[in-house]
């Protein structure tokens, strides 16, 4: 377990380079799921106190495998996507900017530039506000939950569109691995910087959808060909 505890770790940290974070706002975390074991940050311990020992390695139930301390408090949000998106590998949760921004307007990001499009095929959904007995009752869990529903209600493919943003709440990402849904937090959050402005010089701004579809087309699936 040694080199997945390393490989969380070094995510986790890339998180804070990227100025994703601030103190202890976020975590990030991957499955491996052979072993069906989930490797995550440990619950308030601060970036620069942590150390690969402190990764947490827990079974699909949450029950700590691997380990002497507690872990994220999100852990259950991680798992409901590791269960309802079979094909993600890695999940990172912040509070960056402004993406958070968009998720505290309960907006989602629209689609309206190639950089966007180079990596999500169409918006960066917005879940629905979380009911009063959602956030009294198994918060986390139904976390995941409002996030499963909102691709699923709106027929979004997880691999296609790789993050969203939780109402009032901030931005989750994910991806093959944990590298990956970090590279991906980085693009939703400047993706979502890139948004506020161009919404704020023109908020009517169309975008060709044939555009959109040429920029994700050319980077994924069966025709992709940028890229060595």
């Amino acid at each position: 377990m040694d080199r997945f505890r390393q490989l969380v770790y070094e995510a986790n940290l890339d998180l804070v380079r990227h100025k994703l974070v601030l103190f202890t706002w976020g975590n990030a975390s991957a499955i491996d799921r052979e072993r069906n074991v989930v490797a995550i940050k440990p619950s308030g311990v601060s970036y620069d106190e942590m150390t690969p020992e402190h990764i947490v390695v827990v079974d699909f139930e949450g029950n700590v495998v691997e380990g002497k301390y507690k872990p994220s408090s999100d852990l259950a949000t991680h798992l409901v996507l590791y269960r309802s998106f079979p094909e993600v590998g890695g999940v990172v949760h912040t509070h960056s900017t402004f993406a958070a921004a968009w998720a505290q307007a309960q907006r989602a990001i629209p689609n309206i530039g190639t950089t966007h499009a180079d990596y999500f095929s169409r918006e960066i959904p917005c879940t629905r506000p979380m009911t009063d007995a959602e956030i009294r009752g198994n918060y986390e869990t139904e976390t995941g939950n409002v996030i499963v529903e909102c691709f699923r209600t709106q027929n979004i493919d997880p691999l296609h569109v790789p993050g969203v943003l939780v109402s009032n709440h901030g931005p989750f990402t994910w991806g093959k691995n944990a590298v990956d849904a970090v590279h991906n937090a980085v693009v939703l959050e400047e993706v979502a910087r890139m948004a506020f402005l161009t919404c704020s010089l023109n908020p009517q701004l169309p975008m060709n959808p044939t555009l959109i579809e040429k920029h994700f087309a050319r980077k994924h699936g069966p025709d992709a060909y940028y890229g060595q």
